[in-house]
């Protein structure tokens, strides 16, 4: 059974907690069985890679790791800041998901 997690892909987000607390960022991935998200830009590690097809180079990749959902607050559209999320029928009758801090609708 799968989590119902208040970040989906593609959410702009907000880091509040570790190396990169302060930061935002676009959410690449979800992955729901373990709650984390990979973030674009966020919790950067090097991997040391030997030379393969896709990098016939090898050497030091940078990519992101996996960042936990509890430190992660998607952005408010409206002001920019973070916010926590509620979710509401709007008038199709359609569970939508919206800011609570402004009451906007999160796409």
């Amino acid at each position: 059974m799968q989590k119902k997690l208040h970040i989906k892909k593609g959410d702009l987000v907000y880091v509040n907690a570790g190396e990169d607390k302060g930061k935002k960022g676009r959410v690449l991935e979800v992955i729901t069985k373990t709650s984390r998200a990979i973030v674009e830009g966020i919790n950067i590690i090097t991997r040391h890679t030997k030379p393969n097809a896709k990098h016939p180079q090898g050497g030091r990749i940078e990519r992101e790791a996996p960042i936990h959902i509890s430190n992660l607050a998607v952005v408010d559209p409206k002001s920019g800041q973070a916010t926590r999320i509620g979710r509401r029928k709007n008038q199709e009758g359609k569970l939508v998901r919206y800011a609570k801090k402004s009451g906007e609708e999160i796409k």
